[in-house]
């Protein structure tokens, strides 16, 4: 995920962009770069592939000073990582743009300016839009009126800053679907994608809201809505400082991550997102033509994101109409397993370095399965080099072995996935509105979750002394038992299995009595009856139940059976919301337990060994 940062001050603005930059690395990228506004007038760019490292190298040889400037970390969506297509982009000398997010119509806008003189020296989406602005100033606009009348042109999303020694002192500022704050300090001002970015020069920020441009000098910011009038933005005092990389003030990172979930969504869907519809040029160059050719899918994938998996498998099915089938990783390589003509292999892993899953995705490669799509949460990694088109989690840094926003981020990824697949199969228009407007509520729903964390951590108390527990669960709620009980296995080391409810009667029931606390989640969906058919089987034999369910069905809490209500919720993203009250019933137990929660014995974070 790409990064901006920018600033406007009357010191040297270069290591305030350097240091941003540096905090913005945790999204990934390929190449970074900064355009000054020098002091002579000049627009002075340095620009490097690699690590911030490499670019503070060149700086040593090109150095640059400056009151006003913009910075940018490149993920490679168009074009390879190379000099030419790292950020900022300059047009003849006299504009410079960063950009995050993605310019669906930049094909038919760079036939027009080429037509028009403008050449180009990239193969990115970015670079008309600087060349845009500039043909806008020589026009006569202002800057501020270049970009606003630019934005009006731009189909897909964007998160821009701009400077122009054309209209000097002042830094020009966009979004719409991308992330973008402004820090404010005492006469000099700031941007960037993320608040953690600019923590060592302010802790005052502004959020900007879709469609907002705003101007702003040293001394004042002013901001205009999409409809060009002056709007107030609230000034926002984060509680976050620049050493907040730790645990702050959570015990374990674990539980830092579980909370972090709603932002970590949020991120997810930002940018991916315009007018109710998913963009697919999100998941790449060239992914609208691959995904025409896709009649089914195989999903490969290792623990917690072979989960993630197994729930997509339930919504490729249901509401895209694609057949999808779903295998461990590292069994898949050595079944043999029939090539399907027009599948996409989908691999999803946290760390996209998983050794048995990079094997099954080279083997599925050699087999002739066609194309591949990873889902991944760092954008170096070996997986997403590998595969043809990709779509990162943005989870952000996930410490705790345990994975948690990773997982919930993996789901809405696969969500996007099956709308895009869905719309050229059995998905009508209005569901993929109804569905975007799940994913947008669903940061205030897993929020709403999280506020149930005392109870649940009172509750945990009753599996101090137990051994065993059984995890129950019907449709797209079976993988995300099977995502409860290995929760509470890694990390409290207390044995637990997973069971679609319907299976109960076939085995597992034999294991059921006072000593074995049995853990459902019911959501109000159309398998409700008869799971509470499979839960009245397990107290009639003095089992001990845990259910997480749906306010609205009214299981009333009794002997033998503890109740915990969650808000109503559409059964289409109730396994991302139901995932969250069985990672904080694990973590607690495991807090009980007196377990390292962070770091469990025998295991690692990436495992990248076969």
């Amino acid at each position: 995920m790409c990064g901006i940062v920018g600033a406007i001050a009357e010191r040297d603005i270069v290591p305030i962009l350097l240091e941003g930059l540096r905090r913005l690395e945790y999204r990934g990228y390929d190449s970074a770069g900064i355009a000054v506004l020098n002091r002579d007038g000049h627009i002075g760019r340095v620009r490097a592939p690699g690590k911030i490292n490499d670019l503070v190298a060149v700086l040593e040889g090109d150095p640059q000073s400056g009151g006003i400037g913009i910075g940018h970390t490149r993920w490679a969506t168009h074009g390879k990582p190379t000099t030419a297509n790292a950020h900022p982009h300059v047009c003849r000398k006299e504009v410079a743009v960063v950009h995050n997010g993605i310019i669906e119509n930049h094909e038919a806008l760079r036939r027009t300016q080429k037509e028009e003189g403008y050449e180009f020296t990239s193969e990115t989406d970015t670079e008309v839009i600087v060349h845009m602005i500039h043909q806008y100033m020589e026009q006569g606009k202002s800057m501020l009126e270049a970009v606003c009348a630019s934005t009006k042109k731009l189909e897909g999303a964007y998160a821009l800053g701009v400077i122009s020694n054309l209209d000097d002192g002042r830094l020009i500022t966009a979004r719409l679907g991308s992330p973008l704050v402004i820090g404010i300090g005492i006469g000099e001002h700031f941007i960037a994608s993320d608040v953690a970015a600019l923590l060592p020069v302010t802790q005052k920020f502004i959020f900007l809201k879709d469609g907002d441009v705003a101007d702003i000098t040293k001394d004042k910011v002013t901001i205009y809505d999409l409809d060009g009038n002056v709007v107030e933005r609230p000034v926002t005092i984060s509680q976050l400082t620049a050493d907040s990389v730790g645990k702050g003030e959570y015990r374990h990172y674990m539980m830092k991550e579980i909370h972090e979930q709603p932002n970590a969504i949020a991120e997810t869907l930002e940018g991916r997102i315009s007018k109710k519809r998913v963009l697919e040029e999100a998941f790449g160059l060239g992914a609208s033509e691959i995904f025409d050719q896709i009649k089914g899918v195989h999903i490969i994938a290792c623990g917690t994101s072979y989960h993630a998996g197994m729930i997509a498998r339930y919504w490729f099915e249901s509401l895209a109409g694609v057949p999808c089938s779903v295998e461990v990783a590292s069994e898949f390589r050595y079944r043999y397993p029939v090539v399907r003509n027009n599948s996409l292999i989908i691999s999803i892993s946290q760390s996209g370095e998983t050794a048995d899953t990079l094997a099954a995705l080279e083997e599925a490669k050699k087999r002739g399965f066609g194309h591949s799509l990873a889902i991944c949460n760092v954008p170096e990694s070996s997986l997403v080099r590998e595969s043809d088109l990709f779509l990162m989690t943005r989870a952000g840094p996930e410490i705790g072995v345990a994975s948690t926003k990773a997982f919930t981020t993996q789901l809405v990824s696969l969500m996007l996935l099956v709308i895009v697949l869905g719309r050229r199969h059995a998905m009508p228009g209005h569901v993929e509105e109804a569905l975007v407007k799940q994913l947008i509520s669903l940061p205030a729903k897993v929020e709403a979750v999280l506020g149930l964390d005392d109870k649940i951590k009172a509750i945990a108390d009753q599996f101090a002394d137990k051994h065993n527990a059984l995890f129950l669960g019907r449709g797209t709620q079976y993988p995300v038992a099977m995502e409860g009980a290995l929760k509470l296995k890694e990390i409290s080391y207390i044995h637990a299995e997973a069971y679609p409810a319907g299976e109960l009667k076939h085995g597992p029931l034999a294991l059921v009595d006072a000593d074995m606390p049995v853990i459902a989640v019911a959501p109000n969906n159309e398998l409700l009856e008869k799971l509470k058919s499979n839960l009245q089987e397990v107290s009639a034999r003095g089992g001990q139940l845990l259910v997480f369910a749906d306010e609205s069905i009214h299981v009333e809490t009794e002997e033998g059976i503890e109740v915990v209500e969650l808000a109503s919720v559409d059964d289409a993203i109730a396994p991302i919301v139901y995932s969250v009250p069985l990672q904080l019933l694990s973590y607690h137990v495991a807090v009980l337990k007196g377990t390292d929660v962070d770091q469990p014995r025998n295991l690692a974070k990436s495992v990248t060994v076969e």
